[in-house]
């Protein structure tokens, strides 16, 4: 049985690498994801396979007039990306370069998404998440996350998300300007879901003096934070409490914003009694914060 499918894959390789007719080629590559799909052996032998990344990748830079070809290369290199193994390998810094690319340039957005999505898997292994800091990378998902809002958005924050688990990407990621593109971002209507991933990230920069610091300066940053509490969904609503938690523990002008802010005491206490367990938990904590401080 493995024989049969190293064989298979082996044929599909051929036929995606040397075939001039598009149909051949996009079945070679549907039968690619097929086999990549659920197997993690599957994605070994393809990996293993000469120039089986090498054209994979050739084929993800397809033109607009193919965009079944690159979506297809980008689903089988995604499905490879899935096995632990193979993430550090898979991360060549030409690799990213065109992910960057991808992310930035292409016309469609089921390319970008998939781009975003590699981009995210690759970067969850540790080893990796450096290289994208130097590759460019935080900067170029901020500049497609600030553009027109797009279907591939979550994937793009999610990507985000994760390689800001590093120092260093954080400190990449504020002097890009992430803070007031994550504010506006959490602050949109458009996703419940957009503004809760985009709150949790500013959660991650805030974890650092520069994150912090850039939070603490933005424009009415505690009006902005207690309107999403007022407003958004539980996510949100969490993320706003952490941020806030965070500010007030650094800065008694915050807190002092807050307390003076109309809204604040009934946005708190309708929070405490109808949010979530751990939202709850946040409005308890800075309920004691404001009573425990000493602001006039």
């Amino acid at each position: 049985m493995a024989s049969r499918v190293h064989e298979t894959i082996l044929e599909c390789i051929n036929e995606a690498q040397s075939s001039v007719s598009i149909e051949d080629k996009k079945q070679a590559l549907q039968t690619l994801v097929t086999v990549t799909k659920v197997s993690p052996q599957n994605r070994n032998l393809v990996a293993q396979t000469d120039a089986a990344v090498a054209t994979l990748l050739d084929l993800s830079k397809s033109p607009d007039s193919l965009p079944q070809i690159q979506t297809l290369s980008l689903s089988v290199l995604f499905n490879l990306s899935l096995n632990p193994n193979l993430k550090l390998s898979l991360a060549r810094l030409d690799t990213i370069l065109l992910l960057n690319d991808l992310v930035l340039l292409s016309s469609s957005d089921e390319p970008r998404r998939l781009a975003a999505s590699l981009l995210c898997s690759l970067a969850m292994l540790d080893k990796n998440k450096a290289k994208f800091g130097v590759a460019g990378t935080v900067q170029v998902l901020l500049k497609a996350i600030s553009g027109p809002r797009s279907t591939a958005a979550h994937h793009l924050l999610s990507s985000l998300a994760e390689l800001v688990q590093f120092h260093g990407n954080c400190t990449v990621a504020v002097r890009a300007g992430a803070v007031p593109v994550l504010i506006a971002v959490a602050e949109s209507t458009n996703g419940e879901d957009l503004s809760g991933t985009a709150l949790s990230i500013l959660g991650l920069l805030a974890r650092f003096e520069e994150g912090l610091n850039e939070l603490r300066e933005a424009e009415s940053v505690v009006a902005r934070l207690v309107g999403i509490l007022k407003r958004g969904c539980m996510l949100s609503k969490e993320g706003a409490c952490e941020i806030l938690l965070r500010l007030f523990e650094e800065s008694q002008d915050c807190l002092r914003e807050a307390v003076e802010l109309p809204e604040f005491s009934t946005v708190l206490a309708d929070v405490s009694v109808r949010g979530s367990g751990r939202v709850r938990e946040k409005a308890a904590m800075l309920m004691k914060k404001i009573m425990d401080a000493d602001l006039f």
